[in-house]
């Protein structure tokens, strides 16, 4: 029964993750810190982005869940760590990989159509430049207005 509910947590934190995500995207990353988002809304030189660096904010909540379970000893913080770990994963594999295609000679084709929603749902957030105008800010979840038809 523990590792049903343990399993649970995880999977409540990987969705909690996408309105973290989400919130973030459109609250913090196009608002007062639209200076480390906007390299990614631009064509520019280099490998990496000032916006990368907010890659240390959400593995800071992971790691933050796997010290307080260390340290306090209860698996509720390591069930935690693991969704947020888990969501991370995701939102790496289909927002770099897939959809920025950031690592060279790795591919991932959007054969489903989940993977072809969330991929149109994030072009229509790129279509703009202005962090006033985008739409779209979840990473994992997209509407199904979205569907490719």
């Amino acid at each position: 029964m523990n590792i049903a509910i343990n399993i649970l947590i995880a999977m409540l934190a990987f969705c909690f993750m996408e309105f973290v995500a989400w919130f973030t995207h459109k609250f913090v990353m196009h608002g007062f810190l639209w200076i480390l988002h906007e390299d990614h809304h631009r064509p520019h030189k280099g490998r990496f982005e000032k916006n990368d660096l907010f890659a240390f904010y959400f593995a800071g909540i992971a790691i933050l869940f796997f010290a307080l379970g260390a340290f306090h000893g209860l698996i509720i913080y390591t069930s935690i760590a693991i969704g947020v770990t888990l969501y991370g994963i995701g939102y790496f594999l289909f927002h770099d990989v897939m959809f920025h295609r950031r690592i060279k000679g790795f591919r991932i084709k959007a054969s489903t159509p989940y993977l072809k929603r969330i991929i149109h749902a994030h072009s229509v957030h790129h279509q703009s430049t202005d962090k006033n105008k985008s739409t779209t800010f979840g990473f994992l979840y997209a509407s199904k207005k979205y569907d490719i038809k």
